[in-house]
């Protein structure tokens, strides 16, 4: 995100020396980024992490703080009040769409679009789930995330893991605590272990060593021990492309739990299992806010 922030700027001013870029320059660049198309939300993300890296610069006395404070001075654009259009909305999954990809997708990517569709999960949640950080003490486990959107609020985030979402990881659960739950490594090996069975014709040495070359030349490289959120999002595209259903990625699963949740227990349900909570009532409505999560996740994951 940060290397596509700063592409405009580079562009436009990487010959200018830092303590010369103003307010009048960072609205170029946000001139430029309308002109590409760039959604309003996303401009404003952009020019934030534009600030971020001056905010270093001052930090670290590159460049003096009025320079930062200049820039500060742009205000971020307007709904209605600009040229750039507006994201549009995030819409839930419809459940026969989610349902008809699984078939076409591996074994693990199948049991983190049920986890999310019970969840809520955000995908940077599900991707590094590892039994070290689920405590299973209870009727309903709860899974705490080592990394998650509010941590640098120094909000916890817990994640409620019903029976329905219990049944979803029993087959995955490791001996080591510390292994990811969904390895595309593992993945793979039953993809390939899949393809040797179905396999009609005798496997001779030639035709592995064929293989091995095939990979080398298509530059694939070797796969990671978790899923990140771009290669879940492709393998999901790729499930939907099969299934011949409307292309939807992970986040949508998040809204179509969210929409589930609201419907069945109330909004303030749906707000706990989440995890919308605003920062200043964290600490008074944090307990209150898990035992809602629980409650909902008893019956409805």
């Amino acid at each position: 995100m940060l290397r596509l922030a700063l592409r405009p700027l580079r562009r436009l001013y990487g010959e200018l020396p830092a303590v010369q870029f103003g307010p009048l320059a960072l609205k170029a660049c946000r001139e430029a980024m309308i002109q590409h198309g760039l959604a309003r939300t996303t401009i404003n993300g952009y020019v934030s992490r534009i600030r971020q890296v001056f905010r270093w610069a001052v930090e670290n006395e590159l460049v003096p703080g009025p320079v930062l404070q200049a820039l500060r001075a742009l205000p971020g654009l307007k709904r209605g009040r600009t040229l750039a259009p507006e994201p549009e909305l995030v819409r839930p999954v419809e459940e026969a769409d989610m349902e008809a990809v699984l078939p076409f997708v591996a074994r693990q990517v199948g049991a983190m679009i049920r986890l999310q569709w019970l969840t809520g999960m955000r995908p940077q949640e599900v991707v590094q789930m590892r039994m070290a950080d689920i405590d299973r003490g209870g009727r309903v486990w709860i899974y705490r995330p080592r990394d998650h959107k509010v941590e640098h609020h120094g909000m916890d985030r817990v994640v409620p893991l019903g029976p329905q979402a219990q049944e979803v990881l029993a087959p995955f659960l490791s001996l080591d605590p510390l292994a990811f739950l969904f390895s595309p490594k593992e993945a793979e090996k039953e993809r390939r272990a899949a393809m040797r069975q179905r396999r009609r014709t005798k496997l001779w040495p030639s035709h592995a060593s064929a293989a091995r070359k095939r990979r080398r030349r298509s530059g694939e490289q070797a796969l990671r021990d978790s899923y990140d959120t771009a290669s879940y999002r492709r393998a999901v595209a790729r499930g939907c492309d099969k299934a011949r259903v409307a292309s939807w990625s992970p986040n949508q699963l998040r809204h179509s739990a969210a929409t589930r949740i609201r419907r069945e227990m109330g909004i303030e349900a749906a707000q706990a299992v989440l995890g919308h909570r605003k920062l200043e009532t964290t600490q008074v409505y944090a307990e209150v806010n898990l035992q809602r999560a629980v409650d909902a996740m008893e019956r409805l994951g």
